[in-house]
């Protein structure tokens, strides 16, 4: 059961002005349970928790966004810093 959040309608309105966003906070809260169920149907969901999607997004980010082109949720980008 999803429970729905109030950050919904700013985040929403938010996101027609910019292109890209982030959501921080602490572990385990929700942050991406809320951005899939906002994400309009066709949007793309890629983890970096995957090992093979990290390295690709670290050692050729330009084929990792060939391959996940926006509109995507990038989940645990904390793992390509370098990038």
């Amino acid at each position: 059961m999803y429970i729905g959040r109030h950050l919904w309608a700013a985040f929403s309105e938010a996101s027609r002005f910019f292109p890209a966003m982030l959501i921080t906070g602490a572990r385990q809260v929700g942050k991406t349970t809320f951005l899939r169920n906002l994400a309009e149907p066709g949007r793309k969901y890629v983890t970096l928790d995957d090992v093979g999607n990290r390295t690709l997004a670290k050692e050729d980010p330009n084929t990792f966004l060939d391959r996940f082109s926006p509109p995507v949720i990038i989940d645990e980008i904390q793992y390509a810093r370098d990038c």
